[in-house]
């Protein structure tokens, strides 16, 4: 009997840990169509507009004068260290993701929310780069923790335009992603703001919301919207049209057709878009190199759905052919507006 039940156990073991290796080690597909990949720009004509996309929203943008990046997030925290631990900014991630984007210089950075996948890094980002950091209060307060200078630092007014070189940049209050799951709702955007500078490592939702922005640009070569996380506000965008629309899909999928219907019309529609660029769809765990991958197997819970987004999406597109759609490579540079 005795005998029996080791056997049992071992099996029990085996198993889990078997299951444990697929979770933790295999990724979904991510929810976008392989024909929608853009292809590195090989010539950048001068003054162009151009993107570098990281994963996730990171975003750094030139016209060959003025660069500014949205997001500056690299780090890639393991998930348990997410789950049950404390995280920091990885300074060697950092350093390694602006050396991969060819850029030590930056105007400002803006993380759309304070998350963060989306503002964590942000801080020494704008060391590194000598940049400003321009965002929330809450925002302010993760550049206060980590030692930026206070003149370093702009709490945004929302809807007033700044310049930046040609970029004129307006943050406008949007917000967060709805999750449908009631306790994750309350945990991601409960109580929302940080209150004092925050020092890390730290919980992962000490990481608060803070307020979540669109981002408009205006350019002499374009116009074009940043909407990091899949939320809105109804007319909220309405007098900030935009060629290209950057639109978070992240979880979408998990949402009501109801919510994805009003995203689309609040984001896309609002703002007369031509073209359109996915983003915030890939792992929050994997390697910043690489081939972009969907969510780990393990952590697919936050991004459930991808089937139903990416029939969303094709369907969208097929109710709207003059409408462009493409997603971007790793660090590669892509032209905007030549």
């Amino acid at each position: 009997m005795a005998r029996a039940l080791l056997v049992l156990l071992g099996l029990a073991v085996v198993i889990v840990l078997s299951t444990a290796a697929v979770l933790f080690n295999a990724y979904e597909d991510p929810p976008v169509d392989p024909a929608w990949a853009l292809p590195p720009s090989t010539s950048i004509p001068d003054g162009a507009v151009r993107v570098r996309f990281t994963g996730t929203s990171t975003l750094l943008f030139s016209d060959g004068t003025t660069h500014w990046m949205v997001d500056g997030w690299f780090s890639r925290p393991p998930l348990l260290s997410l789950l049950a631990g404390e995280i920091e900014p990885d300074v060697a991630a950092i350093a390694a993701g602006l050396a991969a984007n060819e850029v030590d210089r930056l105007a400002v950075v803006i993380p759309v929310h304070s998350h963060y996948d989306h503002a964590m890094d942000a801080p020494e980002v704008a060391r590194r780069t000598g940049a400003l950091l321009l965002g929330s209060e809450s925002t302010a307060n993760i550049g206060r923790g980590w030692g930026l200078d206070e003149s370093r630092i702009r709490v945004a007014r929302n809807g007033e335009p700044t310049r930046f070189g040609d970029f004129t940049i307006t943050l406008i209050h949007t917000k967060h992603f709805e999750f449908p799951d009631p306790a994750m709702r309350e945990q991601a955007l409960g109580d929302p703001r940080i209150e004092a500078p925050l020092v890390p490592p730290v919980a992962t939702f000490d990481y608060k919301v803070g307020q979540p922005y669109a981002i408009h640009v205006a350019h002499p070569k374009g116009r074009f919207l940043i909407q990091g996380s899949a939320g809105y506000v109804e007319g909220g965008l309405e007098g900030f049209p935009a060629d290209t629309v950057f639109l978070g899909i992240g979880g979408l999928g998990t949402q009501t057709e109801d919510y994805r219907e009003a995203y689309w019309r609040e984001t896309v529609e609002r703002v007369g878009a031509r073209r359109l660029i996915p983003i915030h769809w890939d792992t929050l765990v994997g390697p910043i190199e690489g081939p972009f991958t969907g969510e780990l197997q393990a952590a697919a819970f936050l991004s459930a759905g991808g089937d139903v987004l990416l029939e969303f999406l094709r369907e969208k597109l097929a109710s709207n052919p003059a409408l462009e759609v493409g997603t971007l490579p790793r660090f590669a540079p892509v032209v905007l507006f030549p």
